[in-house]
């Protein structure tokens, strides 16, 4: 099971990620050259925001079966996770920065929909979506991406 969730959420990723940047650019798009919000923006940020919900929990159930972070805070606790680099960034570093992205689309997301002006909507959407992409983008195993 574990090895499929890995798969799933490996391949998933590069899905994930090409959304975000995709809603990220249609906000900055929409922002800089003042267009109107039509449907076609709102269907990118709700796809962006269901593929990311959808990756976060997939990561989450993989955190939890994962015989190295689980086994590795058992064993050695807390302390020895925070000393080893590679462990640190799978068991700490990574499912944070990508809670916290996920957490800043959602916010995102919501308070877009709150806005009357089209302006208010791309600037709301471009603060948080290009917010959560840089965090994402710098939390990516990117040595497990090209193997």
């Amino acid at each position: 099971m574990y090895e499929t969730l890995q798969f799933i959420h490996s391949y998933w990723a590069y899905v994930t990620l090409l959304l975000i940047i995709l809603a990220t650019l249609n906000a900055l798009k929409g922002l800089f050259s003042k267009g109107e919000f039509k449907h076609k923006d709102f269907r990118i940020t709700l796809f962006a925001l269901i593929v990311t919900h959808i990756q976060i929990i997939l990561g989450l159930f993989l955190f939890i079966y994962s015989p190295n972070a689980m086994g590795a805070i058992k064993s050695g606790g807390m302390g020895s996770v925070m000393k080893d680099a590679a462990l640190r960034f799978s068991t700490v570093e990574h499912p944070l920065m990508m809670i916290i992205a996920v957490v800043l689309i959602t916010i995102g997301y919501s308070k877009h929909k709150k806005k009357e002006d089209s302006n208010a909507k791309f600037k709301t959407v471009a603060i948080f979506y290009t917010i959560a992409l840089l965090l994402v983008l710098s939390r990516i195993p990117w040595g497990n991406w090209f193997n």
